[in-house]
Formats: C-alpha cells, structure tokens, sequence
C-alpha cells in the first residue's frame, strides 16, 4: 500500500485569476488536495485524527441568515442587465422553443413550491405518462417553460420587475440574470428525475448541481461572444497559444457559430462543470458545495482568496458580468496579472466585440465603487453591498452537510482505520472541524507537475505565470494562485462531504470513480496521486469516504 492522503471532494470556489492569454484574470472552482502521508520518520505506519499541525481556520464574518437565503437564491446586483441585454439569454431560450424537458434535458432544476397548485398538479398529472408530446403537452410546450422563468421556478435564472408594472413576464420587457443557485442548488427529486439531468422538486440550497450543462445553456444566448472574457482565447500577445482543452481559443473574430460551438462541447466545456474564471483561459471546474461554508477556508482551487464575502462579490462584480474589465480598474487588474500586452489585448478586443454586437449600457452590475481596487475585497475595483454578503455567510454557514451513504457498516469501519493511517496528514476523520487552511504545494499534490515559464515577471508577491503543457489539473493555478497573498503556489484543501452523490472526482473531473482515484495504475506523477493497491482496502476506503458527514 502507498499510505499517503487521500481528497476527493471540492468545495465551490469562486476564485480571481489572472494571468496572460488564456489566461488573465478570473475565479476558481472546485479544488481537490492533500499532501504527506501517514508514516513516521522511520516509515512505519501511523495513525491519528488529523494534521498535526495547528492551523487557525478562517472565521468569516456573517449577517442576517433570513436575509442571506434571499440573497443566495435571488440577488441579482443588476446584472440581468448582462444576461437579458448583453448576452440575450432569456431571448435566445424562447427563440430555441426550450421546453421544459429540454431545460431538464440541461441540468436545470425546477423548485416545484414556486408553482400554484393548479400548475403543480398539471405537472404531476403528465409525468406519469410516457411524455410524449400527445401525452405531456405541458411538458412539451416552449409555454411552459417561460411559465416557469416568470414564476422563479427555474432554480437559478431570476426574473425581474424590470419594468415597472408589478408583473414578472420575461416576454413584456422583464428580464433575468444568474443567481449563486444555478450552480450551488438542486432538488429533492420528489416529483421527477431526468436520467443524466435536472429534476423537479423541493430546492436543496448549498449542493453541487453535478448535472448542468452550463457550456450548452450559456449557448442559447443569442449574443454569446459577449461571453468573450470567460471562454478559451486565443491572443497574438501570447503567441496565439491558449490554456484549455479546445485545441484552438477563440478570437474577436470569431462567430457566434464558433462560440457556440466551444461552448456546446462537452470535451470542451463537460457536464457539471463551470468556467469561473474571467482569465480567457478554458478552464471549467467542477461546480462544488456550498454549504457548511464555516467549515470550508481559503476559497477555490489555488485557494488566492481568504474570505467567502471576497469570494462572493468577485462572482457578482467580475463573473457574472464581465464587461466591468472594460473599466480603468478592471483592465487594470486584468493587465497586473496577466502582462500588460496580453491584458490590453483582451480588454481592447472585448470593447470591439461589445460594439459589433450592439451591447451599450454597460457595466451593468449595481456596485459601489472601491477606494482600494486591486484588493482581495474588491479586484475590479467594486463592492456590492456589503451587508448582503455578509447574510449570504450567515445562510451558507447554516445549511446543513447531507448525510453519507453508508450500505456496510463493517467496510467503512474498516475504510476508516485505513484513512487515518494513510490521510490524517492533510485531512481530518471527523469532517465537522474546519479543513486546514494550509496550501498544499504542487510537487506534493501533483509530482508530474513541470511547468514552462509563460510570464517571467510580475509584481510581487504575484509568482510567475506557470503551465504544466499537455495537463489540465494545473490550469487553474498557471496564472492565479496563493502567491496573491503570499502564500505557496499549490492548491487548498476541500471538504470531504457529499461524495457518494460526486461523479466524478479532481477539480478538473479527470478521475471517474473514486476507485480510478485510488487506483495506482494512475501512476506516480498524476494529479494527487495517492493510492491503495489493494483493491478490498479501496472499497473499505470507499464506503468510508461515501459515508462522511458532519457527525463527529
């Protein structure tokens, strides 16, 4: 046996990024981390509950946890104005006839308490039929689902007032924008589950939405280049080269045909997965949790940001519209991390591309202006309000860790001897203490990692742009990682909850199952490359890990 650490999970990072090319400046997803291993000095086998070493976890301060679900689910900051006017999303679904087995067909979910009662048992009446359009005409009817928008039962995509008149109808001028929700929320499946999709049923706020087809929803938009900044480029700054799994970027010349195309692939842009970076590198991650958010620090993959409200407002300032790196502040940054030539280049095309297509109006966000841009609390140089974020920590705090899934007691009893002999080095047994907050170095989670130098120079304490070629675990910490802060170039250490619901396992969903995780026939310098040979020990550890909760 290899007695090393195992991590399988990831929390929901929203991360900046930055860096050249494809890679400017963005957020993170997903991580998955882990270093050491569970022996002493002289190489025999040790046990123990945790790390030894003290971390001190990140207290985040928190508001209001009434006030914050309503913020998780509907706050939008004004930037429907990006999806509704920039983007044309909303316009782009009607124009496709979406219907609502299509939306599901997506990975959407639909909170079935949003609709009345007359519509829940429509519903419910043609979901026992074979759904076909003779059997389920509601179900069938692109109608329905702009029934479901008006209503804010497409968990996710919020409707709003926009015009005035005390009426939600996205076909009178209303329109919608993206909500944390769309990635962070499910159902409970008690009214239909789609094989490989979304579901109708009561919303599970804080749970990974491992179904959705963002890539191929955000291609519905009928102005998707206005997504420029958030999809694999291709910049003569930086040699025409770009970081992502298309082996082309895109370009500001670039169709939409062609746009869409990247996004529709889901070898480009798979399932369960999301682009949070505003870096023009292509670089989903897996979505995570959110819930248990106080257990959970510093934020995303190369864990560059300590605070969850720091991470929030990144999201709602940079992500979820972009064209705030049109302004002085966000070019700035933009430039700071990724060189001013590759900076310039971006921003400049992405103006081009925002004239071409009509898009005027914008930045759209509702935000305060920051007096220290550059910072982890405002990177574009915007805050929104503050005490939202801080009720949003309050709600994410509180939402509760599903229980594990444990079908023998005897093997994950089992698993977990074996984990604390070969895992405790990183990671703890009992998953309600707070993960250590340390950084685990690339060498030690990842030993193949051999990166070439993209960008040699760059204000400290910001490290050099680095990429591993051929390799997508590392993509996420090529241009920003801890060095943000001082910290080592690396990843952060996930929660090790919710796993047996997980498909896949790595941020970068290169590993299927977590017996492919464990597995040694991954070889010594992959990505976390901590293993079982024996196979009975791998599904004890498994059944472990599949049963994790907060349970002490």
């Amino acid at each position: 046996m290899n007695r090393s650490i195992i991590c399988t999970a990831a929390r929901h990072p929203f991360r900046w990024h930055t860096g050249p090319s494809a890679l400017l400046l963005g957020l993170l997803l997903t991580a998955c981390g882990g270093g050491g291993n569970g022996t002493d000095n002289g190489g025999v086998a040790t046990s123990s509950d945790g790390p030894t070493v003290a971390a001190v976890p990140v207290i985040h301060a928190t508001g209001n946890i009434v006030s914050g679900k309503e913020v998780f689910r509907n706050e939008l900051f004004g930037t429907e104005g990006f999806w509704t006017d920039a983007l044309q999303l909303q316009q782009g679904i009607v124009a496709a006839g979406v219907t609502p087995l299509a939306a599901l067909a997506l990975g959407l979910q639909v909170d079935i308490g949003a609709l009345d009662p007359a519509t829940q048992a429509a519903i419910a009446a043609e979901l026992t039929t074979d759904l076909s359009p003779a059997s389920a005409p509601l179900l069938n009817s692109a109608s329905t689902t702009v029934t479901l928008v008006n209503a804010n039962a497409v968990i996710g995509i919020v409707p709003k007032d926009s015009n005035g008149d005390g009426v939600i109808d996205i076909l009178n001028g209303d329109k919608t924008g993206a909500s944390c929700a769309l990635c962070h929320t499910i159902t409970d499946n008690s009214v239909y589950a789609m094989p490989g999709g979304g579901s109708i049923g009561k919303r599970l706020d804080g749970r990974a939405n491992h179904v959705l087809d963002f890539g191929s929803l955000i291609a519905l938009g009928l102005n998707t280049r206005a997504y420029y900044p958030v999809l694999q480029l291709e910049l003569a700054a930086n040699g025409g080269n770009s970081l992502g799994r298309a082996p082309t970027g895109i370009t500001p010349a670039s169709t939409e045909a062609e746009v869409d195309a990247y996004l529709d692939n889901d070898a480009f842009y798979p399932r369960g997965m999301f682009d949070d970076t505003v870096d023009g590198n292509g670089d989903p991650m897996h979505n995570a949790a959110l819930f248990r958010t106080d257990l959970a620090a510093p934020w995303g993959t190369d864990g560059s940001i300590v605070r969850l409200d720091n991470f929030s407002n990144l999201v709602y300032t940079a992500l979820l519209d972009p064209t705030t790196l049109t302004q002085p502040n966000g070019r700035a940054f933009v430039k700071k991390l990724g060189g001013a030539a590759a900076g310039d280049e971006m921003i400049d095309g992405y103006i081009q591309i925002l004239a071409d297509t009509g898009v005027t109006g914008y930045p759209f966000i509702t935000a305060g202006v920051s007096s220290v841009p550059g910072t982890e609390e405002a990177p574009v140089g915007l805050r929104v309000d503050n005490q939202k974020l801080l009720d949003m920590n309050g709600y994410l705090n509180s939402l509760a860790a599903p229980d594990g899934v444990v079908a023998d007691a005897a093997a994950a009893a089992r698993g977990r001897v074996s984990f604390r002999s070969n895992c405790t080095s990183c990671h703890n047994v009992d998953q309600s203490k707070p993960v250590p907050a340390n950084i685990v170095a690339m060498a030690s989670i990842f030993p193949g990692d051999n990166p070439v130098v993209l960008l040699a120079q760059r204000d400290p304490p910001l490290n050099p742009i680095l990429n591993t070629v051929n390799n997508i675990f590392d993509d996420k910490m090529a241009v920003v990682n801890a060095s943000q802060r001082g910290e080592i170039r690396g990843t952060a250490l996930p929660l090790l909850l919710d796993l047996a619901r997980r498909p896949n396992f790595l941020h970068d969903n290169s590993v299927a199952t977590l017996d492919g995780l464990l597995d040694p026939a991954r070889g010594n310098t992959a990505p976390h490359p901590f293993y079982l040979a024996n196979s009975t020990e791998r599904t004890d550890m498994i059944e472990f890990l599949r049963g994790l909760d907060t349970t002490p």
